[in-house]
C-alpha cells in the first residue's frame, strides 16, 4: 500500500507578501484607497519636507547671537543659549544640582515602570507617591539639612511645570477616588456635599480658579495669615482636577456589575475592604484611558499659571523671545516648548496603553 506524502505549502505570490504585499493591501487595495494614498503622500511632501529642511538640514546650530542664523533655517543657538532659563527659571545657578538630583530621582522612579521584567516596580511606585515628594520638596526648597532656602519666586521653567503636574496628579487621584465614592454614598449629607463640590469646580474654568486662589483668597483670610503663591496655585489645580477625576472614576464604578458588589458583601467584607479589595481595582482598571487623559490635560493646563506670575516653561519661552538680541525666534521657542509637552504627554499615553494591555482580562470588545 503506497503512502501519500503531501507536498510542502507553496509561498504566496510575491505581490501578496513582503513590502509589496503590505502596500497593496493597506494603501492600494481599491482605486479609492489609491487616490487617497497619493493625495496624502502629496500633502505630507509639501508640508513635512519643508519643515524637516527648516528644522534640521538648513538649521543653524552654533552661534551666540542672531548674526549666526543666516541660512534661513531654524535658529537653534537661541534655544541653546537660553536652555538653563527654560529648565530652571530663576533658580540660582550654583544650586542647579538640587534640581538635577530631583530630576534623576523622578526618572529612576518612573523609568523602570516601562521595563517589563524590572523586579521592584511596586516599591518604586510607592516611593514615587510617598518618599519622592518629601525628598523633592526639601531638595528644591531647602531650609533644612543645611540646604540654602530658595524662595518659590525663583522657581520656574520646566522644573516648575513638572512640579505643578506631579503634585497635581499625586494629590488629585486619591481625592478624586474619595469624591467618586462619596457621590455614590447612601448618606445624603455626604452625597450632597460631594455632588456640590464636583459640580462647583467643574462649572468654572481653571483660569478663574487660579485667579481667585491668587488674588481673591488672601482677602478672605485673617490678618497675618497668608499662603505662598505657588501653594495657592497647587491647591487650586488639585481641587479643580480632582472634580474631573471623580467623574472619570465614578464611570468606572458604575461599569462594575452589581454581582461584584453583592459577592463582596456576601463575603462579609466591610465597606472599605469591599472598595479596596474588590471594586476599586476593577473600576480603576476600566478607566485607565480616562485617568491618563485627565493627567495629560492637567499637565498642559499648568501653562495657565502665567496669569498669576509663575514662570513655567512656556512663560520662560515667552519672556526669552522678547530679547532684541535674537530678533524673530518665536517659532524656535514655541517648538521647544511644544516638544517638552509632547515628550511627557506621549510618554504618559504610551505607559497607559502598556498598562491596559498588561491588565487586560477580557473587557475589550
Amino acid at each position: 500500500m503506497s503512502t501519500f506524502t503531501p507536498l510542502p505549502d507553496m509561498l504566496p505570490p510575491s505581490s501578496a507578501r513582503g513590502v509589496v504585499g503590505w502596500l497593496r493591501f493597506n494603501l492600494f487595495a481599491t482605486p479609492a484607497n489609491s487616490v487617497l494614498t497619493i493625495v496624502a503622500a502629496y500633502i505630507i511632501y509639501i508640508s513635512v519636507v519643508p519643515a524637516l529642511d527648516w528644522a534640521f538640514f538648513s538649521a543653524n546650530w552654533v552661534g551666540l547671537s542672531q548674526d549666526a542664523c543666516n541660512t534661513g533655517g531654524a535658529c537653534w543657538p537661541f534655544v541653546a543659549s537660553r536652555l538653563d532659563f527654560f529648565i530652571y527659571g530663576f533658580y540660582p545657578a550654583e544650586l542647579y544640582w538640587r534640581l538635577d538630583v530631583s530630576f534623576i530621582l523622578l526618572a529612576l522612579s518612573f523609568g523602570p515602570q516601562f521595563v517589563e521584567r524590572f523586579p521592584y516596580k511596586a516599591k518604586l511606585g510607592i516611593f514615587s507617591l510617598t518618599g519622592l515628594p518629601i525628598i523633592g520638596y526639601f531638595l528644591v526648597s531647602g531650609g533644612a539639612f543645611g540646604l540654602e532656602h530658595v524662595p518659590t519666586e525663583k522657581w520656574g521653567g520646566l522644573s516648575l511645570t513638572l512640579l505643578l503636574a506631579y503634585v497635581g496628579i499625586v494629590a488629585a487621584l486619591p481625592l478624586g477616588v474619595i469624591l467618586a465614592l462619596g457621590r455614590r454614598s447612601e448618606m445624603p449629607v455626604i452625597r450632597t456635599f460631594c455632588i456640590g463640590f464636583i459640580e462647583l469646580w467643574r462649572g468654572v474654568p481653571l483660569i478663574s480658579v487660579l485667579f481667585m486662589a491668587s488674588v481673591m483668597l488672601p482677602l478672605f483670610l485673617p490678618d497675618g495669615m497668608n499662603f505662598d503663591k505657588l501653594l495657592r496655585a497647587l491647591i487650586g489645580i488639585t481641587l479643580f482636577q480632582s472634580a474631573y477625576m471623580a467623574e472619570v472614576i465614578r464611570g468606572g464604578l458604575q461599569a462594575i456589575p452589581s454581582g461584584q458588589y453583592e459577592a463582596a458583601s456576601a463575603m462579609g467584607l466591610s465597606y472599605w475592604k469591599q472598595m479596596r479589595l474588590v471594586i476599586l481595582p476593577q473600576a480603576l482598571k476600566l478607566v485607565i484611558p480616562g485617568i491618563v487623559n485627565t493627567f495629560i490635560a492637567l499637565f498642559k493646563d499648568t501653562t495657565l499659571v502665567l496669569i498669576i506670575g509663575l514662570f513655567d516653561v512656556l512663560a520662560t519661552v515667552n519672556s526669552a523671545i522678547q530679547d532684541p538680541k535674537w530678533g524673530k525666534v518665536e517659532t524656535e521657542g514655541y517648538v521647544f516648548a511644544a516638544a517638552c509637552f509632547w515628550v511627557f504627554c506621549f510618554s504618559m499615553s504610551r505607559y497607559s496603553q502598556k498598562l491596559e494591555r498588561k491588565l487586560h482580562r477580557g473587557h475589550k470588545r
